[in-house]
């Protein structure tokens, strides 16, 4: 069975539609895309989101931001988007809306093999091109292994893979998430 064809809609139509439905969808340059992950996945994907969201609460509270797991859209003006990421991290302004944040710090997708080829090429390159963000990590959910793309001070970007362990700097929150605090013992560091 293939998937549906992307639908055409309005912003309006699709925020209309996205609050009164059962369904999430992603809006990508004027069609909706539904969100497969939503209705099929897995507990390791939800857990190791969950975990980043624990590590990283208590200094989001200290530092008054708003820190979302899976629920909170993203909505990036420039190019027309919003999406769900896995977890959402957004300091030092007031959201825009109760329903969507559009200066994120740092955004996080956990892989599943139905969105593996979206997040690292075309939310790549959405996300980076938000000037707030500092931070995007793309999580394995199948082996310790992170790929950390990393603001510089040129405003460019530095890619980094951490495989077993390793850490990441979340500047907005001045401190560094573990692979130990993102998997625990979910998934099992390879042997070296």
């Amino acid at each position: 069975m293939t998937d549906p064809a992307p639908q055409a809609m309005s912003v309006a139509e699709y925020l209309r539609r996205e609050r009164a439905g059962d369904v999430k969808h992603e809006y990508v340059g004027g069609f909706i895309y539904p969100l497969h992950a939503q209705a099929g996945g897995s507990g390791t994907h939800s857990r190791i989101a969950g975990r980043i969201q624990v590590a990283l609460h208590a200094a989001a509270e200290a530092r008054d931001c708003r820190l979302y797991q899976e629920g909170m859209q993203l909505h990036i003006p420039a190019s027309n988007s919003f999406f769900y990421p896995d977890v959402m991290l957004a300091c030092d302004h007031d959201p825009p809306s109760e329903f969507y944040e559009t200066l994120p710090c740092l955004l996080v997708e956990v892989l599943s093999p139905s969105t593996a080829h979206n997040d690292r090429r075309d939310k790549y390159r959405a996300y980076t091109a938000l000037p707030s963000l500092h931070t995007y990590l793309i999580v394995s959910q199948t082996e310790r292994y992170v790929v950390a793309y990393e603001r510089q001070a040129d405003g460019g970007w530095a890619m980094r893979e951490l495989r077993n362990q390793g850490e990441v700097d979340i500047p907005c929150l001045g401190l560094t998430l573990t692979l130990e605090q993102m998997y625990g013992r979910l998934v099992a560091a390879d042997s070296e």
